[in-house]
């Protein structure tokens, strides 16, 4: 069988291989875009779009219950409909992906596979019966939740973060086994549409990646809304019990007995099942796609961009690769990961945004460094709101200036972030952030304030 001829092939139409094919196809190339399930990805289909859509609606639950906090009057108990809940997050995703798909179909040079892609050699890949054949392939493959192999995993139904999308019924009590990122925004999602939550986390504290202040001030959230923590759990296994699952974590306490388990343990790279070896391409330990600072594999012609690469988990992180990967190629504009600031965030409420450093890899790092802390009881527009959970903290370093990092942990802190974020990329002092003047009333203003009162980091 003789194979069809592109100029470039783009496997997988996540954040990053949708907007390569528009370059490519824009810079008069002829490109096959192949995927074997969902256009958009994980973003689209079971991350970013909805689970922060149902993020919204949990909020308006929230909210509604604390009217009378604000002088507003309900009369009767506030429920949730769980199925129309779904029903507007399908729509959301429905919707987006279906102008992704228009998008693509527009493209007069791209041509759309479904179907799952595996390599022959280097630059052939076979999809279903047909064989494609590239001098450029660009994987954007993803990643999908892992399932450790513990005791009697196997025996119980679970959910994951992907299936928990088609759940269309509310959990009477729901436990969730992983204390990080995707596990707490479900968790309290949940708890506010009217479930019992049980969060059960092997290691001693929630988020680990956070410094100890920011995972007991999130842990603090959590628990004032009646979900349960256990933190320290040695032993996870599970267990049928009647028509509900057991979850055992700790030796001489009694398992958390729930209706739905929920198994957010991590991610795991989508390049199990491609063929690389074929391709000669190289992976480390993990599984993840080895790739140097402009995202090339170590065979020429191949690239990686997005969760498959692990140089970053995000959907902007995916997008970037993208951006780096189309700027080397296609405008002479020699961009690195490297250049980039880790910055992400929680997206519990009141979120956390994060960039830069955390205080221990400050210390780690030993380096002199200033710090500088407010609690959000202290910021007049979280006051305002009645939202007073959670605190901004700002480090930088004692002999440059430079910021080293940021946390916001509180009303729009996903958004206040960026006000560090920009100034870091722009590489100006904590001086400047010192000397700007931000609108009130606004969280974000108190970080000038923050940099004005830095104190040596012990």
């Amino acid at each position: 069988m003789s194979a069809k001829s592109f100029d470039a092939i783009v496997i997988g139409a996540g954040q990053a291989g949708p907007p390569l094919v528009g370059r490519l196809e824009a810079a008069g190339m002829k490109v096959a875009l192949i995927e074997r399930k969902f256009i958009g990805g994980t973003c689209v289909n079971t991350g970013c779009m909805p689970t922060k859509t149902m993020v919204a609606s949990a909020y308006a639950a929230h909210l509604a219950r604390r009217a009378a906090d604000y002088g507003v009057a309900i009369s009767g108990p506030v429920g949730v409909d769980y199925k129309r809940i779904k029903a507007r997050k399908d729509k959301v995703t429905n919707d987006s992906r279906g102008n992704l798909e228009k998008w693509i179909a527009g493209m007069k040079g791209c041509t759309l596979y479904r179907g799952h892609a595996r390599f022959v050699t280097a630059d052939t890949v076979r999809v279903g019966d047909e064989l494609l054949t590239a001098p450029k392939i660009f994987l954007n493959t993803g990643g999908r939740a892992s399932v450790p192999n513990l005791p009697g995993v196997n025996d119980v139904p679970y959910l994951t973060n992907s299936s928990m999308m088609d759940l269309d019924v509310l959990p009477s009590h729901l436990i969730v086994v992983g204390g990080s990122y995707i596990s707490l925004e479900f968790a309290q999602m949940f708890r506010r549409f009217g479930s019992e939550v049980t969060v059960i986390e092997k290691a001693p504290r929630l988020t680990g990646r956070e410094d100890e202040d920011t995972s007991a001030a999130i842990l603090s959230i959590l628990e004032n809304e009646g979900i349960a923590v256990h933190v320290g759990a040695g032993d996870i296994s599970f267990a049928r019990k009647g028509d509900e699952i057991a979850v055992s974590f700790a030796a001489g306490k009694p398992p958390a007995i729930g209706s739905h388990v929920l198994l957010a343990l991590g991610r795991t790279p989508n390049t199990d099942d491609l063929g690389l070896d074929k391709a000669g391409v190289a992976v480390d330990q993990r599984g993840y796609i080895i790739v140097d600072d402009q995202l090339r594999t170590n065979v020429p012609g191949i690239w990686a961009m997005g969760d498959c690469n692990g140089k970053g988990a995000f959907t902007h992180t995916s997008y970037n690769d993208f951006e780096i990967v189309a700027a080397n190629l296609l405008d002479n504009d020699p961009r690195k990961v490297s250049d980039r600031i880790e910055a992400y965030a929680l997206y519990i409420d009141p979120p956390l945004g994060r960039c830069g450093m955390t205080e221990a890899a400050v210390k780690k790092s030993g380096r002199r460094a200033l710090v500088g802390q407010r609690p959000m009881t202290r910021v007049g527009r979280a006051v305002e709101k009645g939202e007073t959970q959670g605190f901004m903290k700002i480090l930088a370093d004692a002999d440059t200036g430079e910021i080293l990092g940021c946390s916001v942990l509180g009303p729009g802190g996903d958004e206040a972030i960026h006000c560090v974020l920009d100034l870091m990329y722009a590489k100006a002092p904590i001086s400047t952030l010192a000397r700007a003047m931000h609108i009130h009333p606004n969280v974000s203003e108190l970080l000038p304030t923050i940099a004005q009162e830095l104190k040596p980091l012990t």
